[in-house]
């Protein structure tokens, strides 16, 4: 398996052509974005019309596809990840860091970083492979989670199919800073500034057959990390 680029080498598909000067170079921003992203969105068509879901994923930077894998995760029902497999699929994750709030409506943008995928799917097949990217999947929402848990049931495996997209065909656009007004409407005064976003967790709760157990140390850990009130 070669070794990963360090930087994005986007191909004419995915070349930034509006606002290019947002574009992110280094893979480490593509990563980023994965990383910190919960769910992506996954572009297919199907009986000849577009459609966009929201998906669970799980990202391996040293996985066997060209420049790591991006593993998508769903029912064997799924159709979307069935198209997956036959044609090429786009799939997209977004942040919003903050509302850029300008003196005029059309000077009004966001803050944001995105990443773009596009590829042709690999229907995971491998046991090894598949249990792993299961596994990556569940750490992906709580680090370390999948160690504590038991091993994935045959009939869990079986219910289960996991799509691998290559992460070299892909791009990284951001934003940041404050809004950008015209000379005259900065003249002419009133506020402008940023509203910043981000995601922050709420007070665990455990289930109710799991009261007075301790909250693990890896969701405590996540919870922690995303700003979760002290448990």
């Amino acid at each position: 398996m070669d070794t990963p680029s360090p930087s994005l080498s986007p191909t004419p598909r995915t070349r930034l052509r509006r606002h290019a000067d947002r574009a992110q170079q280094d893979r480490a921003a593509l990563l980023d974005v994965l990383d910190h992203g919960l769910i992506c969105h996954l572009g297919v068509i199907i009986d000849g019309a577009p459609l966009v879901l929201p998906t669970v994923f799980a990202v391996d930077p040293d996985g066997p596809d060209r420049d790591g894998t991006l593993y998508l995760h769903g029912s064997v029902a799924s159709r979307s990840l069935a198209e997956g497999q036959s044609g090429d699929i786009c799939v997209t994750v977004t942040h919003v860091d903050g509302l850029v709030l300008a003196r005029s409506g059309f000077h009004h943008s966001m803050n944001y970083r995105s990443a773009v995928i596009l590829g042709r799917g690999r229907l995971v097949e491998d046991a090894d492979e598949l249990a792993h990217a299961l596994d990556l999947v569940v750490d992906h929402v709580i680090p370390g989670r999948a160690p504590t848990l038991r091993d994935h049931t045959r009939k869990e495996l079986a219910a289960t199919t996991v799509v691998a997209l290559p992460l070299h065909e892909a791009s990284v656009k951001q934003r940041v800073g404050g809004p950008v007004d015209d000379d005259e409407d900065i003249e002419a005064g009133g506020w402008a500034g940023v509203l910043p976003l981000s995601v922050v967790a709420g007070r665990v709760i455990s289930a109710p057959d799991a009261e007075g157990l301790a909250v693990p140390a890896d969701v405590a850990a996540r919870a922690d990390a995303l700003g979760s009130p002290p448990i």
